[in-house]
């Protein structure tokens, strides 16, 4: 059985909601994941008697015909850095969740998964700052919770996300710079983000923090309505992040909008792919447990 977003939502607090996540990722992976790397590796050397056979590099004897094992040096405890876009858009949502609110199940449910294992986890909520905040965050950044992995610390971080209202233009940019810089030494950035920015900077930003060697994830949120466009009558549409508004038939429109989305997902998908980004594109009427334990399912079998 997987969670649906409609059952998730009638189960109350977010903290239940996350732990019922990540309850099923667990069951479906019939055992406690490894999410991050424990080792890394390091080299090749060629095979010698007492060395572990189930190291052996099968594609290196195929192309030199000599049996090579690879090398491995012990990480230290995973770093992970959630990151969860709360801008205006993210507030959309027409089925039994908004994105932000899939986002945070999604990010919830992953902390629990991490902390269980012993790995660092913190959090940032991109977006404009708290009306009356006194925290000093730079532009972009409206809550970061720093590392921890305390049972305390993990329930702070469902409620910072809990507490999340999507409202304001989209800043991932700033944040991601924030990140970079916050994440320190190589680590997890996992995002979750609709990546709507009109200043088109996100994907940039996104490249930016694998190019500094960052693990980086990206669970690209969008609603089924935004896939799928189904409007008929005579629509007034109204932006969630600035005055902006327009009046439309949506059976003239449709065509066009489905072609200019196709667009944006495949270029964005492109992109990042190219760049090494772990990229999943999630429609929201997913279910989310089935949703990250393909993700986590896919990353173990290419560890």
């Amino acid at each position: 059985m997987t969670l649906d977003p409609a059952l998730l939502a009638r189960l109350g607090p977010l903290q239940v909601r996350a732990r019922k996540v990540m309850e099923g990722v667990l069951t479906g992976l019939h055992q406690s994941p490894s999410y991050g790397q424990s080792v890394e590796f390091v080299e090749h050397k060629e095979y010698a008697p007492g060395d572990e056979i189930k190291h052996i590099d099968w594609r290196a004897y195929a192309k030199l015909d000599k049996y090579y094992v690879k090398r491995f040096e012990m990480e230290t405890n995973l770093r992970a850095l959630l990151v969860v876009d709360g801008s205006g858009s993210m507030a959309y949502g027409r089925g039994a969740m908004t994105k932000l609110q899939y986002g945070a199940v999604c990010a919830g449910a992953l902390a629990f998964l991490l902390a269980r294992q012993g790995d660092q986890v913190a959090l940032l909520v991109a977006g404009d700052p708290e009306p009356g905040s006194t925290e000093r965050l730079p532009p972009g950044v409206r809550a970061f919770l720093p590392f921890g992995s305390s049972n305390a610390h993990v329930q702070e971080v469902l409620r910072r996300l809990d507490g999340s209202a999507g409202r304001g233009p989209t800043d991932l940019a700033g944040a991601l710079d924030f990140a970079a810089e916050k994440v320190g030494r190589r680590g997890l950035v996992i995002v979750a983000s609709d990546l709507f920015d009109a200043t088109e900077r996100s994907v940039p930003a996104l490249k930016m923090l694998r190019g500094r060697r960052h693990d980086v994830v990206v669970l690209h949120l969008l609603d089924r309505e935004e896939l799928d466009f189904p409007f008929d009558d005579p629509t007034r549409f109204l932006s969630m992040e600035d005055e902006r508004q327009i009046d439309a038939q949506p059976r003239q429109i449709r065509q066009s909008y489905l072609a200019e989305l196709q667009r944006f997902l495949e270029e964005t998908r492109r992109e990042l792919t190219r760049a090494d980004v772990d990229y999943v594109q999630v429609a929201t009427d997913r279910a989310p447990d089935r949703v990250l334990l393909e993700l986590l399912s896919r990353r173990e079998g290419s560890a």
